[in-house]
């Protein structure tokens, strides 16, 4: 199945009550990996790729290996520009191929973020490719993103954010962060029942990595279409890596510890699908 953008998808998750779930990938046993779980559950899936990974081996390379990956797949797969950084950055995705972009302003002012947003929703729009943004700031490091201790989304600023930008897609800060949590996290969970109440879009999910699949599924009740996954797949596919290293100190096949990096990470991708409620959602 060739590429899909991720509006659809998403909308359906909105409309069916379940979540899309959205995978960072750092390689091609990661990407097969994701792939692999889609299609054992027939669910819909986005890939990602945030601006340090591109900076690794660029938006080329992961095109193609997507691309390749998904091409004769029998579900439908959107590939994500995760937290785009810039204009620029967002208009060589577009270009190369991707079919969603993110770009992510929290960072900068209430109006800054809305300039730069509206700039890249109206670069994107001949092309029908929808744009994911950030309203609030969801903290915690990951990669080259810091997002410090964050800072939650109101949602009156929400409702005026979507209303001048015509954006696809919001991520909003209710006490998520990225990378692995120290202690357990409070979400804000009334926070995002209002601001459901007063965006119609579909709300996004970031910092998933170690939360409970209670909260994730409650997240989803309150409105959330797409979670984010970035950190917990990067250990898992670490963690069978060194199993393999450990039981045999003197493998030198990448293909070996490759296989097992994979297969630890195809279940991961399993269970938080399932979690989402995605499983057998493809069309």
């Amino acid at each position: 199945m060739p590429f899909v953008t991720s509006e659809q998808m998403i909308l359906d998750a909105q409309k069916g009550g379940y979540a899309v779930g959205a995978f960072n990938v750092e390689n091609l046993e990661m990407v097969m990996a994701v792939l692999a779980a889609a299609e054992e559950l027939n669910a819909p899936v986005m890939m990602q790729t945030t601006p340090s990974t591109v900076k690794y081996a660029g938006l080329d390379l992961y095109y193609g290996t997507i691309l390749a990956a998904a091409k004769n797949s029998k579900v439908p797969v959107a590939l994500h520009l995760d937290h785009g950084s810039n204009f620029e950055l967002a208009m060589k995705a577009l270009r190369v191929g991707y079919t969603s972009i993110m770009i992510d302003g929290s960072h900068h002012s209430f109006e800054e973020n809305i300039e730069m947003t509206k700039k890249v929703v109206d670069a994107c729009a001949p092309s029908h490719i929808p744009v994911e943004a950030e309203l609030g700031k969801v903290g915690g490091k990951e990669d080259d993103l810091d997002g410090g201790m964050g800072g939650y989304t109101d949602p009156l600023e929400a409702k005026e954010f979507v209303e001048r930008t015509g954006v696809s897609s919001l991520a909003v800060a209710i006490g998520t962060a990225h990378g692995f949590y120290e202690g357990t996290p409070k979400l804000d969970l009334d926070r995002l029942s209002e601001i459901k109440k007063v965006v119609s879009i579909p709300l996004v999910l970031h910092g998933a990595s170690g939360l409970s699949d209670e909260a994730i599924k409650e997240s989803i009740r309150r409105g959330i279409c797409k979670v984010n996954f970035a950190t917990e797949l990067r250990a898992s596919y670490t963690q069978g890596i060194k199993k393999v290293l450990s039981e045999d100190p003197n493998t030198i096949d990448p293909k070996k510890y490759g296989m097992a990096g994979m297969e630890s990470v195809k279940q991961l991708v399993m269970d938080r699908m399932k979690v989402c409620g995605c499983d057998n959602k493809a069309k």
